[in-house]
């Protein structure tokens, strides 16, 4: 009854229309009175204890330096290299989308940043070259997903400090699959290029080349180094945040010139808001997570995909069914705080590599952040462009299929990440 309880509250709140942290809030609320322990403290003690986590430190770093480069004019660098290395073949704007959302998710880990970033820059030359504004908005929309499974992602810490695992692997084993999903997706352009008609390709002079390449280097070098470091054990996640912060600092104020000192302040206001977005999230989800372990909500779902525990693939299947009909009204956050505490034991029950697991959640609630009605990335997308959600919906069909058939071949063939994991780690 508790997980009836639990759900009902939750979806008619969301429904509402309220802020998810004031949701999960409401959300104790209801499970303290339901279980008769009126002690209203249990609430405020549980966020505290829920952000005082060592990973978490991560993410205010990593949010610092995606600001930065946002600002300091390494993003543009970066559309501009991916311009370079494919803007020639018809279509280019599409394909260098593709690839500048794939090295975006190695700098800034966040989906609604890179659709931001790109819908900024990329979305203006692709109306005026004559793109519908659906189709242009929605391959920027379906790039955006990489932010969270290509690492470093922020997703990717939460979830770690929430089941306990290595961040660092991880980050490894979102590497291929990422890498993989940003490949389909250039071949699905392709397509998408013969049936629209497009024909505009993006050329360069050697001299504009040399300048692109010189100015591009340090954006792309960073994620380079920024893995190596993590992975070889240079320094850990939280320090490799810091790492990336100060490196984006060095390259935009001293290399690029293009972001003042004094303009620091700025920029770490911004940092700190959507920090602290992100954190009261995680204090709220953590306050709900007391209270469902409390009223042994785990146990219940346990008892209701019980029956599929002997067969692994086909829990994997109603889970991801499960988490994709959440990922419809909920963010990446919440689902990663409230759903992965619950499934977590029930998989490793079944045999299920924790790791792997980990994959498929992140990826399945990160194609919900381009599904309606509450997508996030859809908003942005919307909002920037002009378009319908309707409309850009429809036009981000066929990228949105891609993605959802490669989820689940990911759960029937985990080989194709858990093998490159072990030659990453």
């Amino acid at each position: 009854m508790e997980l009836v309880i639990f759900l009902s509250s939750l979806f008619f709140f969301l429904f509402l229309g309220i802020p998810i942290a004031i949701v999960m809030v409401l959300c104790a609320i209801v499970l303290m009175f339901y279980s008769g322990d009126g002690d209203f403290m249990i609430i405020p003690q549980a966020m505290v204890d829920g952000v005082n986590n060592y990973p978490l430190m991560a993410i205010p770093f990593f949010v610092f330096a995606g600001e930065i480069m946002s600002k300091g004019g390494l993003s543009k660098r970066v559309i501009l290299l991916a311009q370079l290395l494919i803007g020639r073949v018809k279509g280019g704007l599409g394909y260098a989308t593709i690839v500048s959302a794939i090295i975006f998710a190695g700098l800034m880990g966040s989906s609604v940043a890179e659709a931001a970033a790109l819908m900024g820059i990329l979305f203006p030359m692709m109306q005026q070259a004559g793109y519908d504004k659906g189709r242009a908005g929605g391959v920027i929309a379906a790039g955006a997903i990489l932010g969270p499974i290509i690492p470093p992602s922020a997703n990717f810490i939460l979830l770690g400090a929430t089941m306990e695992l290595s961040i660092t692997k991880l980050f490894m084993i979102g590497l291929t699959p990422g890498l993989l999903i940003g490949f389909l997706l250039l071949v699905m352009w392709f397509i998408v290029v013969r049936v629209d008609g497009y024909t505009e390709t993006i050329t360069f002079t050697r001299k504009e080349a040399v300048q692109i390449l010189k100015e591009a280097s340090p954006a792309f070098m960073l994620p380079v180094l920024l893995l190596g470091g993590i992975r070889f054990g240079v320094f850990t996640p939280t320090e490799g945040g810091a790492f990336a912060a100060v490196y984006a600092i060095v390259v935009c104020v001293f290399y690029y010139r293009e972001l003042a000192l004094r303009d620091l302040l700025r920029v770490s206001m911004a940092a700190a808001r959507t920090t602290a977005v992100v954190m009261f999230i995680v204090g709220t989800a953590s306050a709900v997570g007391w209270f469902i372990t409390s009223a042994q909500i785990p146990g219940q779902m346990a008892e209701f995909f019980a029956p599929l525990v002997p067969t692994p693939n086909l829990l994997l299947v109603a889970i991801m069914i499960f988490l994709f009909a959440a990922g419809m009204v909920m963010d990446l956050t919440p689902n990663i705080l409230l759903f992965a505490p619950v499934f977590y034991p029930l998989v490793t029950q079944a045999g299920v590599d924790p790791y792997m697991f980990g994959l498929l959640f992140v990826l399945n609630v990160g194609i919900g952040v381009i599904t309606p009605p509450v997508g996030t990335v859809l908003f942005v997308v919307c909002g920037s462009g002009g378009i319908s959600m309707g409309h850009l919906v429809r036009k981000m069909a066929p990228f949105l299929i891609l993605e959802i058939i490669i989820l689940f071949l990911l759960v029937f063939f985990p080989q194709l990440s858990l093998i490159p994991l072990k030659y990453l780690m």
